[in-house]
């Protein structure tokens, strides 16, 4: 921690209330957990894409404002409709999907929580706009990291919004201070507080667990001008930094809208090009241009969505949507556009969102074979699924007399109405009742290769969704999904003989 510049401020005891109000008000964003799951995914070494594909499924209107943005002229260069997370995973990658997630939940959570006060939403507003013009620039420069310096940018805001909004009397302080004496907000939190902006902002990253290149982009980079160092290359950290600080300067006289606000842009340009290696002109019209956007995108604003909104209702278990074909039919098409190209994982994984999101199911599961331990085990799960089910998701391959073992024996779809009828409970599988048994309903697809089972897809409906059918044309395509399955596993068996030998 810097020393203070004011020796009387103690800023452990400026740190010490803010946590208090944290404690007692929750997290400013609302999104702590959410955000350690992206993160999570992002950076974990086995089935990154699965896992970001699930955690950004596991919101709905998060689900749908991925999809909007990964379809959105700024990836038109994909000349490709994205039609599941799946695939916008396979895609955009699981940082870019990662990033972007991240960026729209602060959005949303900065929007809620800007409510309370004016001087939060004011701080908001600069915010989003910072990551507007942080996405033009970045997309004018020759790196590659468009989403990370979005979310970097917005960010880089953290400590202002959580002293205007846990502090409100103390950040009251900070801007007369600062209006005084002439000085920039940082350092006249560094007087009021003891600490400064960034700083906070900073702590608060590392206490919500960000990686360190988004904790690093948090701080404040001053412009490198007529110093030994002015030419040197900017490392990727000091490059988001960098990034973000300019954005941030940015909108900040933008949203003050002074008469002098062309000259002050054009100073910060003028302080920047060279480190982010654009030209002013650039930067101006990145500016411009994410001024016009943040206005008109509601997607990238995070406008309160009215509760008769369709978005609103997603939230809601509303069970099959009513275009579920289409839904599976375009599911399909992404399985059968990256039949060649995308790994037997990614097929599969695309293959689990069509059949959860096409039939409004409340939990999809892809069961494999293991021949060696002579068992069917559960793989990968979307909907209502905790952590600690999945392991006990299995049973045995040896043939018994239930409802499971006929689907896989006949290769046959079967979906079942009412798995509590009295006349069928005893054709369950203890394993069924005693980890799925809250389902009324569920339908499974095996999956066969060579006559021989070695998995299959398993989807149900609990008690609180309407009772669903499945139509003629829905099983043609299910079935043409579930032998796209087939397909990647037979590729995939072919090119690693013990991966086949595991199988059956």
């Amino acid at each position: 921690m810097k020393k203070p510049i004011n020796p009387l401020i103690d800023p452990d005891k400026t740190l010490d209330l803010l946590w208090t109000r944290v404690r007692q008000r929750g997290d400013l964003p609302g999104f702590s957990r959410v955000v350690s799951a992206i993160v999570g995914a992002m950076h974990g070494d086995n089935d990154r894409e699965f896992n970001m594909t699930k955690t950004v499924l596991s919101d709905p209107t998060l689900t749908q404002r991925v999809l909007r943005l990964a379809n959105s002229a700024m990836y038109s260069a994909f000349g490709q409709g994205i039609n599941t997370v799946s695939k916008a995973v396979i895609v955009l990658g699981t940082e870019t999907i990662g990033h972007l997630a991240l960026g729209l939940k602060l959005i949303d959570g900065l929007s809620a929580a800007s409510l309370a006060t004016s001087h939060t939403r004011n701080e908001m507003e600069k915010a989003v706009l910072a990551g507007q013009i942080a996405r033009q620039v970045a997309s004018s420069s020759t790196r590659r990291d468009t989403e990370e310096a979005v979310v970097c940018s917005i960010l880089h805001s953290l400590g202002r919004l959580m002293v205007s909004f846990y502090l409100p009397e103390q950040w009251t302080q900070v801007q007369a201070v600062a209006a005084e004496k002439n000085i920039a907000e940082n350092e006249a939190a560094q007087e009021v507080l003891g600490i400064g902006l960034d700083e906070i902002g900073s702590l608060i990253g590392k206490r919500w667990g960000f990686p360190y290149s988004l904790v690093a982009s948090l701080k404040e980079m001053p412009p490198r001008i007529d110093t030994d160092v002015a030419h040197e290359p900017l490392m990727h950290s000091e490059w988001l930094a960098a990034i973000s600080t300019m954005a941030t300067h940015c909108a900040g006289v933008v949203c003050k809208g002074e008469d002098a606000a062309a000259a002050g842009l054009t100073k910060i340009a003028e302080n920047y090009a060279e480190m982010l290696g654009l030209n002013v002109p650039d930067i101006l019209l990145a500016v411009d241009t994410a001024q016009k956007v943040a206005k008109e995108d509601e997607l990238l604003i995070g406008q309160e969505k009215r509760s008769d909104e369709p978005e609103a209702q997603l939230l809601l278990p509303l069970g099959k949507s009513a275009d579920a074909i289409e839904i599976i039919r375009r599911g399909v098409g992404d399985m059968r556009d990256d039949i060649v190209t995308a790994s037997t994982g990614q097929l599969m994984t695309v293959a689990l969102e069509t059949v959860y999101q096409g039939l409004g199911l409340s939990r999809a599961i892809t069961f494999l074979r293991n021949h060696d331990e002579a068992k069917y085990v559960a793989r990968m799960c979307f909907g209502e699924c905790t952590e600690d089910i999945l392991p006990r998701l299995m049973f045995n391959d040896a043939y018994q007399p239930d409802v499971f073992h006929a689907a896989l024996a006949n290769d046959k779809m079967i979906l079942v109405d009412d798995a509590l009828a009295p006349g069928f409970i005893n054709k369950l599988p203890r394993w069924w009742r005693d980890e799925l048994g809250s389902s009324r309903s569920f339908m499974i697809l095996p999956l066969m290769l060579n006559f021989h089972p070695v998995g299959f897809i398993y989807g149900d409906w609990n008690a609180a969704l309407p009772t669903s059918r499945i139509t003629p044309n829905e099983v043609v395509l299910l079935d043409e999904l579930r032998a796209l399955v087939v397909k990647a596993i037979e590729h995939r068996c072919h090119s690693e003989p013990g991966w086949a030998r595991a199988m059956y």
